[in-house]
């Protein structure tokens, strides 16, 4: 359910907009992204993981509050960013 560390990195790397770029709204949210992307998955096999899915809500909630913030903040990173991520449709 966790990333591994060369996961993890290659997110960092993917969305980083410098060199040690790991506190950015754009790198959390990615990071987010790939985390609930994973916990998606695992919830196709183990439907009646119920302590799981709450931590699933919580991530969910808290990415949604990062791209708040960055919508208010700035909208061009904003769209660029869940278009490059594809969170709406």
């Amino acid at each position: 359910m966790a990333l591994d560390t060369a996961q993890k990195q290659a997110v960092i790397a993917a969305h980083a907009k410098h060199e040690g770029d790991t506190g950015s709204p754009e790198v959390q949210i990615a990071l987010l992204t790939a985390r609930i992307d994973g916990l998606t998955d695992h919830f196709k096999y183990h439907k009646k993981d119920f302590h799981s899915r709450t931590g699933l809500l919580k991530l969910v909630g808290q990415r949604r509050k990062l791209l708040t913030y960055l919508k208010k903040t700035d909208i061009q990173r904003y769209r660029a960013l869940i278009e490059k991520l594809g969170l709406r449709k």
